[in-house]
């Protein structure tokens, strides 16, 4: 009998136990308030490129970015570096080393969270350099819309007076000399009365619109071919207008003068202070069919060496050093002159 009644007593224990609990349970979920949600608000993000300046405009070549983002009621942060993972940033600053070479696009997100866990977001396309030995284009023209060079990278020298050459052309900026058509600039050379002189042509310049100091030219041509035309693709320096020729420094990365259409030539000019008197240096090759292909004629530039090539082939080479005006900004010249020193124009043939 006593074992009976110790297990009724047991069972009604265990009973009454699961029955406080029940309504323990049920007293809770009436008094608890509703969870308030926090979000995040006016999410803002700076990114800096390393090295960023008017000659690097995407980086100095080492591929560094940092960014930092901001937000209203966050506590925390995350950024995604193009396609990598997001990464955790309590303060909202990270840094972040791009590797791909060359000049590419990338889109940086940040997220900003909040105590609760919500979160906004916002993105940001970039353009980063990264160099790896490689040069970063800073400026180009691909002559790809047809009509008149584009006024925002090229302006015009125009004229006549032999410019310091004897040349017998008037330059002008009209579409019978200059024009763009099928992907190429034409400069057209023309014998015909005009201003007082005997031919027409053109001479394009980047001067007080683009100039650089050290880096890599190519200019992709093909040369006339009729005798007497002097086409050149070649710089001066930029402080020209206040100190003058030579003094400023001249590169020519490729003249051809006279009428053996073969022959190609590279030349520095300068003024040699301890002669006081203008010197240069040049150097000629061999190239059969200038006038019937393009070719490729490139400058190398560094503080201490200009290099001049042929469809990348090097065929010229000078040492600078300071005595020599080459380290200072450069601006780029296309041109085609007629006749000039030691240049003869073939008379119309009768």
């Amino acid at each position: 009998m006593k074992k009976k009644i110790k297990l009724k007593s047991i069972l009604g224990r265990l009973f009454l136990l699961t029955l406080f609990i029940s309504c323990s349970s049920s007293d809770d979920n009436a008094s608890a308030p509703a969870p308030v949600e926090i979000i995040p608000t006016d999410i803002q993000m700076t990114i800096d490129i390393t090295g960023v300046n008017a000659g690097n405009p995407d980086g100095d070549g080492s591929g560094q970015v940092s960014v930092q983002v901001t937000a209203n009621n966050a506590v925390r942060y995350g950024v995604k570096f193009g396609n990598d993972d997001v990464i955790e940033s309590p303060d909202g600053i990270e840094s972040y080393v791009f590797t791909q070479t060359g000049t590419n696009n990338y889109v940086i997100s940040v997220f900003a969270y909040s105590s609760t866990d919500n979160s906004i977001s916002t993105f940001e396309t970039t353009v980063v350099f990264v160099d790896n030995g490689q040069y970063q284009l800073i400026w180009s023209d691909e002559f790809n819309i047809s009509g008149t060079p584009d006024d925002s990278k090229w302006t015009y020298d125009i004229g006549d007076g032999g410019w310091g050459n004897s040349e017998e052309q008037y330059y002008t900026n009209r579409p019978d000399n200059v024009v763009v058509e099928d992907g190429r600039l034409k400069i057209v050379a023309q014998r015909e009365s005009y201003m007082g002189s005997a031919f027409t042509s053109a001479r394009l310049k980047t001067q007080n619109i683009f100039d650089f100091k050290y880096g890599k030219v190519e200019v992709r041509a093909k040369l006339p071919a009729s005798g007497g035309t002097w086409p050149a693709i070649w710089m001066l320096g930029s402080n020209i207008q206040s100190i003058g020729w030579p003094r400023c420094g001249e590169i020519d990365i490729m003249e051809q003068t006279g009428a053996d259409k073969e022959l190609v030539k590279a030349t520095c000019h300068w003024y040699d202070e301890s002669s006081s008197s203008n010197a240069s240096y040049g150097l000629d090759t061999i190239i059969s069919d200038t006038s019937s292909a393009f070719h490729v004629y490139g400058l190398e530039w560094t503080e201490s060496l200009i290099t001049i090539s042929i469809d990348d082939n090097n065929y010229y080479e000078i040492a600078l050093n300071s005595s020599l005006p080459f380290n200072n900004n450069f601006f780029l010249i296309l041109n085609v002159a007629l006749g000039g020193k030691g240049v003869v124009v073939p008379p119309v043939a009768s």
